[in-house]
């Protein structure tokens, strides 16, 4: 018996019977939380726990005889072999924001009958575009049921992690002066409450962090923010004694994780509040009493933190510096094992490249988890190797490794690409293809306020000359020791939005990528940095930025084919190796030192 396929048969027949007795058609399983976070806590991972896929997005619907899975293309293959033999079928999307599911259950559910889909976990605007699509329909949404609570008998409780503070010299500003830049932009929306779910925006406000969810130092809460006072809505027992006392100092009161719905239903008749409707669920704004005028737009601490200053700046170089510095001791030791005849695992990769960052000052914990995909697993952008299924470095092809950890003072993301044994021409050209993608967008130059999802055809357009394209955006933003994506900005085919507009400070991944499914796939990544630079125009058509290459690691030269690039790609290539090579010698030594001058020569 397949002991990972029958209980998913066995627990989507548990949702029907529910719906059943509940008198509804279907249900809503969204990938998301009360905080509508990425990363989710245990304890509403219902969409893996019933559908046994395990990519972090991706959106299940039931109904008493079908089932579906809605994900893009960055999980195809991965839901298919995951899915297989549990009765749930697989729905391609173009891109994680698709809402193909909503048009689906518009058709599929008979008019009169009922969605059932908690309010608790169900995005603002999301709700708004499901309500609208099944009212067209003649399909009524019921908002008030967790089904989950009825078929999952041994559902994890609440994450009980300690809140630590992010102190100074790595927090470069007070949480008091924080707050009162959120109060200020509060009140110029003419607003005299801001009420705030997601949790990366929390932990930025009030310069604290915890251990809630993977790979992201962040803790559930809620926050409610008026003219004077601030209430921080957080597990009892998560915040020490002596952390409370400061936060008190700086005026930010704690209270019970539970009681933040509460506290919104005692709004004052009369008052304003300002809420992101994409970044607080249903459940809450149905709290607020028809009293409350309520203001929709995106969180001021979101265009805040997306804009690193000059001293979080300097930190994040470090950061990288001591990142790459781990690369180079890991790779050195890889290429060695590889040349010794030893045998190497995806799994030892992640085990020996996580340790060496474990090694460097600062570090924290992995950013995400590591993607090591060997030839056809590198063909799949959310792989992960698991003690259960995972491949040897066996034979000739690609390696590619997608990794990042969090530090005091930032957070990286970097992809490479490594050649093992001697790589074909096919894989050298497809390689040199995405360096070339890379490079067009590092080396750009645009005007400040650019929308960023502009820039995506950049990196495109030397793959599409070819015919080549990939499922994935371009780019996303990146926390200060936050989460790994961030927004708003974001390089990629989403339709634009004021609120993308490119500043100064913002970090942004630039990661094309090109995909042979049951082959090989090559992703190149960097963080960078937008900055000011100076034309020879001196401003007189607007400011100007361009991309300041924050990552510190070599391109492996053995897998380019030299004549696909120009003269001016070489320049810019063994500019950067230059580079990486005069910000990491001094941090390593001995065979990581041989490693890193052999690997930026010139080419």
């Amino acid at each position: 018996m397949d002991t990972r396929i029958s209980p998913v048969r066995e627990r989507v027949e548990r949702v029907r019977e529910a719906l059943a007795h509940h008198g509804a058609h279907a249900v809503l399983v969204p990938s998301a939380d009360p905080h509508l976070s990425e990363y989710l806590p245990g304890r509403w991972q219902g969409r893996e726990w019933l559908s046994g896929f395990t990519g972090s997005m991706g959106t299940l619907v039931i109904t008493r005889t079908q089932a579906a899975l809605f994900a893009d293309s960055r999980y195809w293959v991965q839901a298919e072999r995951e899915l297989e033999g549990s009765g749930i079928a697989l729905v391609k999307i173009p891109t994680g924001a698709a809402t193909h599911h909503i048009d689906w259950l518009a058709r599929e559910t008979p008019r009169g009958a009922q969605v059932v889909a908690d309010g608790q976990v169900l995005g603002l605007a999301a709700a708004q575009a499901l309500r609208a699509a099944l009212d067209g329909a003649g399909v009524v949404l019921r908002t008030n049921l967790d089904v989950l609570a009825d078929v999952w008998p041994d559902r994890p409780g609440l994450p009980a992690a300690t809140v630590y503070a992010h102190a100074a010299p790595e927090a470069v500003e007070p949480r008091s002066a924080r707050l009162a830049r959120v109060r200020e932009a509060v009140a110029r929306h003419g607003a005299s409450h801001h009420f705030v779910s997601t949790v990366d925006d929390i932990a930025w406000i009030t310069n604290l962090r915890g251990g809630d969810v993977d790979y992201n130092p962040v803790f559930l809460a809620h926050l409610l923010i008026d003219a004077t006072r601030a209430t921080l809505y957080v597990g009892a027992g998560k915040v020490p004694a002596a952390l409370a006392a400061q936060l008190q100092a700086d005026g930010i009161t704690l209270a019970d994780y539970g009681a933040a719905a509460a506290a919104l239903a005692a709004l004052p008749a009369g008052s304003t509040l300002l809420v992101d409707p994409r970044r607080i669920t249903l459940g809450f704004r149905e709290q607020v009493a028809a009293g409350v005028r309520v203001i929709e737009a995106i969180n001021p601490s979101t265009l805040f933190k997306s804009r690193k200053g000059a001293a979080e700046a300097g930190f994040i170089r470090a950061a990288m510096e001591e990142d790459g510095a781990a690369m180079c001791h890991f790779y050195a030791w890889f290429e060695a094992a590889l040349e010794r005849g030893e045998r190497i695992s995806e799994l030892i990769i992640d085990e020996h490249l996580s340790a060496e960052r474990a090694r460097r000052p600062g570090f924290k914990g992995l950013s995400f988890s590591t993607i090591a995909g060997f030839n056809a697993n590198g063909a799949l952008p959310h792989y992960r190797a698991t003690p259960e299924s995972y491949a040897w470095l066996e034979g000739s092809g690609l390696l590619l490794i997608d990794s990042g950890g969090q530090y005091l003072g930032g957070t990286t993301d970097i992809t490479r690409v490594w050649p093992i044994g001697e790589p074909s021409a096919a894989q050298k050209r497809d390689f040199t293809l995405v360096l070339k993608a890379m490079m067009a967008l590092s080396r750009v130059r645009f005007p400040r306020g650019t929308l960023s999802p502009m820039l995506d055809a950049i990196a495109r357009a030397p793959l599409w000359a070819e015919g080549l394209d990939y499922g994935h955006g371009t780019g996303h933003g990146v926390g200060y020791f936050l989460n790994v994506h961030e927004g708003p900005q974001s390089i990629s085919k989403a339709v634009p939005e004021a609120t993308m507009a490119m500043e100064p400070g913002m970090i942004t991944s630039n990661e094309p990528g090109l995909y042979r499914p049951g082959q090989w796939g090559v992703r190149i990544e960097n963080l960078v940095l937008n900055a000011p630079v100076d034309t020879p125009e001196n401003g007189a058509f607007g400011e100007m930025l361009e991309f300041e290459t924050l990552t510190l690691c070599p391109i492996d030269a053995r897998c380019i084919e030299l004549s696909l690039l120009r003269a001016d790609e070489i320049a810019w290539l063994n500019g950067y190796h230059a580079m990486v090579r005069e910000r990491l010698a001094p941090k390593v030594s001995g065979e990581a030192l041989a490693w890193l001058e052999r690997r930026t020569a010139p080419v």
